[in-house]
C-alpha cells in the first residue's frame, strides 16, 4: 500500500511544481494565448461588423438601383407617350394638309372646267353666229316665191355646212 499512498514530501513537491508550472504558464503562455484570443475575437467581430455594413450597403445599392430602374421605366413610358402624341399630331396634320390640298385641287379643276366650258360655249356661239350669217347671206341672195323651194334650199345649206 505504500505505493498507492503518497508521502507528504511528494505531495508538497508535486504541489509546488504544479503551482510553479501554473505561474510560469500564466506569465509566459496564458498571457500571449489570451492576447491572441482577444485579438482573434476582435478581428472576428470587426469582420462580422464589416460584413453587416457590406450587407447594408448592398441593400442600399439594390434599393437605389430599383429606384433608378423605376425612374428609367417612367421616363421610357413618358417618351413613348410623347412619341405617340407626336405621331398622332403629324398624321392629323398630314391629313389636314392633304384634305386642304385636295380641296384646292378640286376647286382649281372646277375653275378650269368652267373656263373650258365658257370657252366652248363661246366658240359654239361664234360658230352658230357665223353659220347664221352665212345662211342669211345665201338666203338674201336668192328670193323665194315657193315655200317648197325655201325648205329645199335650207336643207341643202344644212347639208353643206361643216361643223368644226
Amino acid at each position: 500500500m505504500d505505493l498507492v499512498t503518497p508521502s507528504l514530501g511528494l505531495i508538497v513537491w508535486s504541489s509546488l511544481a504544479f503551482f510553479l508550472l501554473i505561474v510560469l504558464l500564466r506569465r509566459f503562455a496564458w498571457g500571449p494565448i489570451l492576447t491572441s484570443l482577444r485579438e482573434r475575437e476582435k478581428t472576428i467581430e470587426d469582420s462580422l461588423l464589416a460584413a453587416e455594413n457590406a450587407r447594408d450597403e448592398m441593400k442600399k445599392l439594390n434599393q437605389e438601383s430599383e429606384r433608378l430602374i423605376q425612374e428609367a421605366k417612367q421616363e421610357r413610358d413618358l417618351i413613348l407617350k410623347e412619341a405617340k402624341e407626336m405621331k398622332a399630331s403629324i398624321i392629323e396634320e398630314a391629313k389636314n394638309s392633304a384634305k386642304t390640298e385636295g380641296t384646292r385641287m378640286i376647286e382649281k379643276a372646277k375653275e378650269e372646267i368652267n373656263a373650258q366650258k365658257v370657252s366652248a360655249l363661246t366658240e359654239v356661239r361664234n360658230q352658230v353666229a357665223s353659220l347664221s350669217l352665212e345662211i342669211s347671206e345665201k338666203i338674201l341672195k336668192k328670193k323665194f316665191t315657193d315655200p317648197k323651194e325655201q325648205e329645199s334650199l335650207i336643207s341643202d345649206f344644212m347639208n353643206q355646212v361643216k361643223l368644226n
